[in-house]
């Protein structure tokens, strides 16, 4: 369990960096970190993170802009409203205009 621990652990240094307004997906942090066919441990990373206050694992969603994490999260609704509250418009648990607000790692930042 302790490489799925580093793992985390990157995926949550990932996820700090997003910045304020905008979303990436589980499957690019993944293929940022090396690990492309990962997207799911990083789904179980963002299921852990929610005890980490550091951590904006709202900003974390699907490849769709769907928001697949909201359970995790207190009230059926937080999720959403600090997206909202970041001016993402979300509608149907989806984030609309995706392709403005998305936040590549492999654009942004340096490997």
């Amino acid at each position: 369990m302790k490489n799925a621990d580093n793992f985390f652990e990157k995926v949550y240094a990932v996820t700090r960096l997003i910045p304020f307004g905008r979303v990436t997906s589980y499957g690019a942090i993944a293929t940022y970190l090396g690990a492309a066919r990962s997207a799911r441990m990083v789904g179980w990373a963002m299921n852990k993170a929610h005890s980490l206050e550091d951590v904006p694992a709202h900003r974390v969603v699907n490849k769709k802009g769907l928001l697949t994490g909201k359970h995790h999260f207190d009230g059926t609704n937080l999720m959403q409203q600090l997206l909202e509250n970041e001016g993402i418009i979300v509608v149907d648990n989806q984030i609309q205009d995706l392709e403005k607000v998305f936040w590549n790692p492999a654009d942004n930042l340096l490997s």
